[in-house]
C-alpha cells in the first residue's frame, strides 16, 4: 500500500487532485453536524444577497436560501449519486464483460451486439431517454447516468479477458475441475479487478457532471431537494444580475471533476505495472548521471569505456546492472561482448550514448570516451549528433527499429536527413544503395516495403542499413543474430565482417553465442553480474579460458561429431545485482571457490592483452 500511495503522489497533478478532493469529501462528511443553516429555509427578505454578508458567507439564492449550506449538502448529494453510479456501471459492465469474454462464442456475440447497439446512441440522448421514460427524479437519473456507462466498462472489460480465457492458468483451473463460476470469481475477477479500479476513477468525474446535467435540465432532483446541478439550474435566470448564484455551484462542480479525474490518471498510472520502475514521468533524452570522484584518463582508442558503473534506482533498491567495466575498440577492430542474460552486456552498450531509460536508470562513475572526447554527461544536442551517426545500434528485434506504419525507404532516408542536409532524391537513392550494400535482392522495388512484408532476415538486414546510413566509425551490435536461422545467421555474420574490413568499422558485438565470437570477433570480453570476468584474443581464450566461468560458458556448447557426450551446465543462477556477494560473484556456483573468494573485491589482473578476475585462475595469464 505504501509503495501504491507513492507512486501516486510522484505525480504531482495527481497528489494535487487528491487533496483538493479528499478536503471536499471531509466536508461533505462533516456537512450534518457543521453549525449551519438550513438548506430549505426560504426567506424572501434576504434574497440574493452578495457573498460575506452578515450570517451568509457565500450569499443568498433567489429564495433567501443561505448558499454555503446549500452548496454542502448539495456536494454530498451529488458525490453519493456520482459515485453509486459508478459501482453501479461498473459491477453490471463488468460482470457482462467478463461472461461474454469468458464464454465467448455465440454468449459473446449476442452480447456484444447489444452493447454495440446502446453505444451507438448518443450517451447524453440516451441518458434523456431513460429519464423521459422513468419520470423526473434523483435516483431515475441515477440509474439513467449508470445504464448509460455500463457498456463502456463491458466493452473494456470483455477485451481484457478474451486475452485472459486463453491462457494457461485458464486451462489449468478447468483441468482441475473448476466450475465456470468459481473460475471466474478467483482467476479472471483479480487479474480484471485493477482494470475496473482504474476505469472507474477516470469515469466518476464524468458520472457526477452527467447527473449534474440532468438535474439542471430539471430531470434530476426535485425541489426542495438540491445538489450542484439543480443549484446551478435554478440560477441561470440570475446570471447577469447576481453570477455568484451559478458561480459558487460551478467552480465545485469544476473542483470535484478535475480533482478526480486527475487522482484517476495517478492511479491508473500507479496500477500500470510497466510503470513500477519509476518511470512515471517522462523520461529523459539521456541518461542521468551522478558522477562522483575523478574521471579516468581517456586513452587512445577509438571508443574506449573507462571504469563504468550504471545502476536502476527503484524505490529503496539500487540495482548495480554494470559494476566497473572497461572496455575499448580501435578502427577496423571487432570486440566480441559475451555472457548470461542479465550479465549488464546490454546496459553497458546503451550507456554509450546515454541511451538508458532515466528513471530509474543513473551513471554513478566512469567515463566513455569516444576520439578523446567524454560522452558521459555530455549535452543531449551533442550525443544527438552522434547517435546513428558516429556511433551506431543494430539491435536484436528489427521490429524495435522499424516503424510498422512507415515503409523501409522512408525510414532509411529519414536516418540520413536526420544527420544530413540531403533532399529527398538523394536520400531515397542513399537508402537503395545501402540495401545493396546489405545484399537484399530487387532493392530498387524492395525500398517501398513494409516492415511486415519482409522476413525476419530481410529486416534485420535493413537494420544493419540503417545502421550504416551515416556512415558511422563504430556499429554496437546487440545480438543481432539471435533470432535468426543458422543460414541467414551465416549472411549476417559474413555481411558485417565485410562491412569492417572493407569500412574499417570498430564493432562492439554482444552475443550468447561462442560460435559466432569466433567467427567475427578479434578479441573477447566475458561478463558476469555487471563486470568483466575475463578479456583477451578470441583465439586464446577459447583455446585457453582461464576464469572457471568461462570455461563453464565453453562447455555448455554443443559440438558437432564429437561423438557422445554430457552436455554442460552452470550449477545454481546468476546473483541479483541488487544484492551482491561480497568477493567474487560467481563464487557460488564455482568448484574452485574458497574462503578468500569471498573476503574482499577481486581486481582484473593479467598481462595485455590477457586479463581475468579470478584469484585460481585456469590458466595463468
Amino acid at each position: 500500500m505504501t509503495l501504491f500511495l507513492n507512486l501516486v503522489f510522484r505525480n504531482r497533478l495527481a497528489a494535487m487532485g487528491a487533496v483538493v478532493i479528499t478536503a471536499i469529501l471531509l466536508l461533505a462528511l462533516l456537512t450534518p453536524i457543521l453549525p449551519m443553516h438550513d438548506p430549505d429555509v426560504t426567506a424572501t427578505a434576504d434574497r440574493f444577497k452578495r457573498p460575506f454578508s452578515d450570517g451568509h458567507i457565500l450569499g443568498t439564492d433567489h429564495l433567501g436560501r443561505d448558499l454555503l449550506s446549500r452548496l454542502l449538502h448539495g456536494t454530498r448529494l451529488s458525490l453519493a449519486v456520482g459515485i453509486a453510479a459508478a459501482l453501479i456501471a461498473a459491477a453490471t459492465g463488468a460482470t457482462i464483460g467478463i461472461v461474454a469474454g469468458y464464454f465467448g462464442g455465440r454468449i459473446d456475440n449476442v452480447i456484444m451486439r447489444v452493447v454495440d447497439m446502446l453505444m451507438a446512441f448518443p450517451y447524453i440522448l440516451l441518458a434523456l431517454a431513460i429519464v423521459a421514460a422513468l419520470g423526473p427524479g434523483l435516483m431515475n437519473a441515477l440509474i439513467a447516468v449508470a445504464a448509460v456507462n455500463v457498456p463502456f466498462f463491458a466493452r473494456n472489460i470483455r477485451g481484457i479477458t478474451v486475452g485472459l480465457a486463453g491462457r494457461e492458468f485458464i486451462e489449468a483451473a478447468t483441468l482441475a475441475g473448476m466450475g465456470h463460476t468459481k473460475i471466474i470469481l478467483t482467476e479472471l475477477l483479480p487479474n480484471v479487478l485493477p482494470v475496473i479500479v482504474i476505469a472507474m476513477s477516470t469515469t466518476v468525474g464524468w458520472m457526477i457532471l452527467e447527473t449534474a446535467g440532468l438535474s439542471f435540465l430539471g430531470l434530476g432532483s426535485q425541489p426542495p431537494q438540491a445538489d450542484l446541478g439543480s443549484m446551478l439550474g435554478e440560477a441561470r435566470s440570475a446570471m447577469i444580475s447576481h453570477p455568484h448564484t451559478s458561480v459558487v455551484p460551478g467552480i465545485m462542480i469544476f473542483l470535484i471533476v478535475m480533482s478526480i479525474n486527475l487522482l484517476g490518471d495517478g492511479v491508473r498510472d500507479a496500477l500500470d505495472p510497466r510503470l513500477r520502475s519509476g518511470a512515471l514521468s517522462r523520461p529523459r533524452a539521456t541518461t542521468l548521471v551522478d558522477r562522483k570522484g575523478p574521471l579516468p584518463a581517456p586513452t587512445n582508442d577509438l571508443l574506449s569505456i573507462r571504469d563504468l558503473e550504471t545502476q536502476f534506482h527503484v524505490g529503496a533498491r539500487t540495482y548495480k546492472a554494470v559494476g566497473g567495466v572497461s572496455l575499448a575498440v580501435k578502427p577496423g577492430e571487432c570486440l566480441g561482448v559475451i555472457g548470461e542474460s542479465g550479465s549488464g552486456k546490454s546496459v553497458t552498450a546503451l550507456s554509450v550514448m546515454g541511451l538508458v531509460a532515466s528513471p530509474p536508470g543513473v551513471i554513478t562513475s566512469g567515463a566513455v570516451y569516444f576520439q578523446g572526447e567524454d560522452l558521459i554527461g555530455a549535452a543531449y544536442e551533442t550525443l544527438r549528433k552522434k547517435r546513428g551517426d558516429r556511433v551506431a545500434y543494430i539491435f536484436q528485434d528489427p521490429l524495435s527499429t522499424l516503424h510498422p506504419l512507415y515503409r523501409v525507404g522512408h525510414q532509411l532516408a529519414e536516418a540520413i536527413q536526420s544527420h544530413q542536409k540531403v533532399p529527398n532524391h538523394k536520400a531515397r537513392a542513399r537508402a537503395i544503395q545501402l540495401l545493396k550494400d546489405v545484399r537484399i535482392p530487387n532493392a530498387d522495388s524492395r525500398i517501398d516495403d513494409y516492415p511486415h512484408e519482409m522476413s525476419g532476415g530481410m529486416r534485420q538486414r535493413v537494420g544493419i542499413a540503417m545502421a550504416l546510413a551515416n556512415d558511422p566509425d563504430v556499429i554496437i551490435a546487440d545480438e543481432p543474430t539471435t533470432a535468426l536461422d543458422v543460414t541467414v545467421q551465416a549472411q549476417i555474420l559474413s555481411l558485417l565482417n565485410d562491412l569492417r574490413r572493407d569500412r574499417g568499422l570498430a564493432i562492439i558485438f554482444i552475443t550468447h553465442d561462442f560460435g559466432v565470437i569466433a567467427q567475427l570477433c578479434d578479441r573477447v570480453a566475458v561478463m558476469y553480474a555487471g563486470r568483466i570476468v575475463e578479456e583477451g584474443p578470441t583465439q586464446a581464450v577459447l583455446d585457453a579460458p582461464a576464469h572457471p566461468y568461462t570455461k563453464h560458458l565453453i562447455a555448455c556448447v554443443p559440438e558437432l561429431g564429437q561423438g557422445r557426450r554430457v552436455l554442460a551446465t552452470i550449477p545454481g543462477l546468476p546473483p541479483m545485482v541488487d544484492d551482491l556477494p561480497l568477493g567474487c560473484a560467481f563464487a557460488p556456483r564455482c568448484y574452485k571457490a574458497q574462503d578468500k573468494c569471498r573476503e574482499r573485491e577481486i581486481q582484473l589482473l593479467g598481462t595485455k592483452p590477457r586479463a581475468v578476475r579470478c584469484l585460481f585462475p585456469e590458466e595463468p595469464v
